[in-house]
């Protein structure tokens, strides 16, 4: 049997509190052997690092994502507030080997994270919203810009569940939206790819167990209904491989989880502070932060519990804040209940997923990063001309200035 080890490598204070997990666990173990690295021969073993051999940190655009790899990227972790330099609202990229790319929820504050990766946009086709609140699709009229000024020539695909009335659903929010950024996409169409600017959106109905919603390319994702708000929340397992990506979105602990989520290989799933301390972070009573962060949401203990029970190679905890005191009050509700391979995310986090390693780093980048780099298809793609003001609005041209000759198209 083939080793499947996991190795962690943190190199920025950022991610000092996961360290600390995974310190701590590795010194005291769990059961007869060691947690993250399961007994091989030393052949196997270099066999397995061979396979991955990443630097210690990532740096965006320098490697090659191997056929069979998994990278997952961290664009938000945190809640609709407060959201800081260090912690967006939540956002996840999955790249695969197969060359496909998946946005799952795009938060408010997110494509600051994304857009400093500098990804090649015109990949960046497809999000798969959880559900409606701020903290979780806020960013998506930013993206659908972006994006589109970016290297985006193509239409932009959101998915996403019904919900419990249609002006509840996902097709009734990206209506809503396209019409707030009307104004912004007719002036750009034509000066841009005009396929660009639409956006098709895929409802679904959120109530059925493990339905299939996407399947292309060897790639399948599912859906399952999530507790969290309002009917309509659902979470997402998406297959491809060998290999299996969770992504529960917001939710308390629920019994399609824990069986569709089962023997991941890289499972994400929240974690909330726990009562006190949200009540001490947002100076609130107890009875409202008991209710948000163990009736809609799930507390430290409720995490632990899903991830021993749906036992994955590596458990993600997210949507928690960065502070010390917060974050150490949920690691040790969370190992009251649940004593595997565990990471509690923060921003920029990359782990990299094969069969046999996951390697854990964070990407690092400048504060100021150039546009990325367009395609020649972008450069191509059909544009149907610069949009027109009135002669109202021409009329007030200056005549003090002129403007260089266009060049032929």
């Amino acid at each position: 049997m083939k080793s499947k080890s996991i190795r962690y490598t943190l190199m920025t204070t950022a991610g000092l509190v996961s360290a600390l997990v995974f310190a701590g666990f590795i010194m005291s173990g769990v059961g007869s052997g060691n947690p993250f690295l399961s007994e091989a021969s030393a052949d196997q073993e270099k066999s397995a690092e061979a396979a991955v051999n990443r630097l210690p940190s990532y740096f965006p655009n320098t490697e090659v994502l191997r056929p069979d790899e998994m990278r997952i990227t961290a664009l938000g972790t945190g809640l609709p507030t407060p959201i800081t330099r260090a912690q967006k609202s939540t956002a996840w990229m999955v790249e695969l080997g197969n060359g496909d790319v998946f946005l799952f929820d795009l938060g408010t504050g997110s494509m600051e994270n994304l857009f400093g990766l500098r990804p090649d946009f015109s990949r960046l086709d497809k999000v798969f919203l959880s559900h409606l609140h701020s903290d979780h699709f806020g960013d998506l009229d930013a993206f659908i810009v972006g994006s589109w000024l970016s290297g985006r020539y193509t239409p932009l695909h959101v998915y996403g569940g019904s919900g419990d009335t249609p002006e509840l659903g996902t097709k009734a929010a990206v209506e809503a939206l396209m019409k707030a950024l009307a104004w912004d996409i007719k002036s750009r169409t034509g000066i841009l790819p005009d396929a660009g600017g639409k956006v098709i959106t895929h409802e679904f109905d959120y109530k059925p167990e493990n339905q299939v919603i996407y399947e292309d390319n060897g790639v399948k994702i599912k859906s399952w209904p999530a507790i969290h708000s309002l009917d309509g929340s659902v979470s997402y397992r998406l297959e491809w491989n060998g290999l299996t990506f969770v992504f529960g979105g917001d939710t308390r602990p629920n019994k399609w989880f824990i069986e569709y989520a089962k023997g991941a290989d890289f499972a994400i799933h929240e974690c909330f502070p726990t009562p006190k301390g949200l009540a001490a972070f947002n100076d609130w009573e107890m009875r409202p932060a008991t209710f948000v962060s163990s009736y809609i949401h799930t507390p430290p203990q409720g995490f632990g519990k899903v991830m021993s029970e749906s036992k994955p190679r590596m458990a993600v905890a997210f949507h928690t804040v960065l502070l010390p005191d917060i974050q150490q009050g949920m690691l040790e509700g969370i190992r009251k209940t649940y004593d595997g391979p565990l990471t509690i995310a923060t921003d920029l986090m990359v782990w990299n997923v094969t069969k046999d390693t996951i390697i854990m780093r964070e990407a690092a980048f400048p504060d100021r990063v150039t546009p990325s780099s367009t395609t020649q298809a972008y450069k191509s793609a059909h544009r149907s001309g610069e949009a027109k003001m009135s002669k109202y609005i021409m009329g007030g041209v200056w005549k003090g200035f002129t403007p260089p000759p266009l060049p032929e198209k």
